[in-house]
């Protein structure tokens, strides 16, 4: 699978899947003193190059319960645990699990980095063109815009790391993640008249 590399930070890197396009899935690698963690991975060409610049893998976290992509397949082949943050946490690593949400169809965590301030989501937020309406730059996955996962609004981050679309960095980081949270219901007649719009053209 070819990708191509976003959030370049230098304590970690993302990717975007090329195929499916439109989803614009998005996997992540963080690293600390020479460990390395792969968060939802999807498989792609030059994945394992660019982590050994960073270390040796330590494990794959997984977010959501449904959101298996090449997760354990990586595992398997570096030999790592596969942790399922979502029921079990993520032992052993510097980052704090974070409950998103938790619906019968719908397990999702989230993992907060307090020493960088990075907040990695799953499916509860994104940039990805379907979850924004007019105006978003980050937003609450459409499904989830009546019940939005307000749990993720108790930290302020620096990085916001998303399943699908780049990561929100720098100061715009935190009012993005804020704001997304606070407008999710009153924004639903915004992004359906976006998607609209989109369809019509």
């Amino acid at each position: 699978m070819s990708a191509r590399f976003c959030d370049e930070l230098p304590f970690g890197f993302g990717w975007i899947a090329e195929q499916p396009a439109h989803l614009q899935r998005a996997s992540h690698a963080l690293a600390e003193d020479g460990r390395v963690w792969l968060i939802d991975p999807v498989d792609a060409s030059a994945l394992e190059a660019r982590i050994h610049t960073f270390g040796k893998p330590a494990g794959v976290i997984q977010l959501l319960d449904r959101h298996a992509r090449d997760g354990a397949a990586l595992a398997r082949r570096w030999e790592v645990p596969l942790h399922r943050a979502f029921s079990e946490g993520v032992p052993g690593s510097p980052f704090q699990v974070v409950r998103a949400v938790n619906l019968p169809m719908w397990r999702e965590a989230a993992v907060w980095w307090p020493e960088h301030k990075l907040l990695v989501v799953a499916d509860a937020l994104g940039t990805a063109s379907y979850f924004l309406g007019p105006g978003e730059h980050l937003a609450v996955h459409p499904l989830l815009r009546l019940l939005p996962p307000r749990s993720l609004g108790k930290v302020t981050p620096e990085h916001v790391l998303c399943g699908h679309g780049e990561g929100v960095h720098g100061p715009e980081a935190a009012p993005a993640l804020h704001d997304a949270l606070r407008s999710a219901r009153r924004g639903i007649p915004r992004w359906l008249a976006g998607l609209v719009r989109d369809r019509e053209r």
